[in-house]
């Protein structure tokens, strides 16, 4: 079993993580889920980048800074859009990442993954967000990391969550399983 640091997105900490760290922690994994917008979310992206500037850079990067201090340094890193971002992030940083789970979207790369490192993603096609030449891009820039890019057709971006509009209950169904089994595979 491996311990899981799940970033959220930029709608904050929300109960669909909770949700996705209980599947996992129901495997019998532990998850980390921090907190970096202090209790403050939403169920609207325009909200939510709201909430993300006000908070700020610096306070976010403190927060997470702050989480990880007792995370075991083989952890998997996973993050939801936004939240992939810190998930690279540390990835570049902890030379024993065991794997990357990225959900609703992928982050550019800090610095290149090692070389077999897991790392499975799970985004939406088309995303809202990036174009597909963005993850033509990140998929080349991977270099020998062992890639899983699942890609969900005409759903919504963040479609695991239940309480969005972009919810899919099949993809999302899909997205857990196909999880499940990287985490259970790493």
């Amino acid at each position: 079993m491996v311990h899981i640091v799940l970033f959220h997105s930029v709608l904050g900490l929300r109960p669909i993580e909770g949700e996705i760290a209980a599947v996992f922690e129901a495997d019998g994994h532990s998850v980390t889920l921090p907190d970096l917008y202090g209790g403050q979310a939403s169920d609207d992206y325009d909200a939510g980048f709201a909430l993300h500037r006000e908070i700020g850079e610096e306070a976010i990067a403190a927060r997470a800074e702050a989480a990880m201090k007792d995370v075991p340094e083989d952890a998997v890193l996973a993050g939801v859009s936004f939240g992939t971002m810190l998930a690279s992030r540390y990835c570049a940083r902890r030379s024993r990442t065991k794997g990357v789970l990225f959900f609703a979207g992928v982050a550019p790369w800090e610095a290149a993954p090692r070389p077999g490192l897991p790392v499975s993603a799970h985004v939406a096609e088309p995303d809202p967000f990036d174009d597909e030449d963005y993850f033509a891009d990140w998929e080349e820039k991977a270099g020998e990391a062992e890639l899983e890019l699942y890609r969900y057709p005409e759903v919504g971006h963040y479609f695991l969550d239940p309480a969005l509009e972009d919810y899919d209950e099949a993809a999302a169904r899909l997205c857990l399983d196909r999880s499940r089994a990287f985490l259970k595979a790493v």
